[in-house]
């Protein structure tokens, strides 16, 4: 098989992604190996001989799945805990609701 090194480098620069992106049709090779400017691959790309390849699926499935048990409190015990109590709940935020519902409850209080 001849060197389409060239031709792959262009194909990447006209379609504007990786080498690894792009597909040169293997019973092409003498057609492909004769372009050797921007303006041939071109060509090359609306016949169809180059293509670039659709990006790769990363499936949020297991996230998902996982982040669904969290929530239903799995894999949250004091093995899996990295930051201090304060990190993962901090106490200004606690104090801050307990005191909201103590304001409101003095406003209900002053009202009777």
């Amino acid at each position: 098989m001849s060197n389409l090194r060239l031709q792959k480098r262009l194909a990447s620069a006209v379609l504007k992604c990786g080498k690894g992106k792009i597909w040169l049709d293997p019973n092409e090779v003498n057609e492909i190996s004769n372009a050797n400017s921007r303006q041939n691959i071109r060509r090359l790309v609306k016949d169809g001989l180059i293509i670039r390849k659709p990006g790769k699926v990363h499936s949020r499935f297991r996230a998902r799945k996982t982040l669904e048990a969290r929530r239903k409190g799995r894999h949250m015990g004091f093995g899996k805990r990295r930051g201090t109590r304060n990190a993962r709940m901090p106490e200004k935020i606690l104090w801050l609701r307990r005191m909201r519902v103590l304001r409101h409850l003095l406003k209900r209080y002053r009202q009777r």
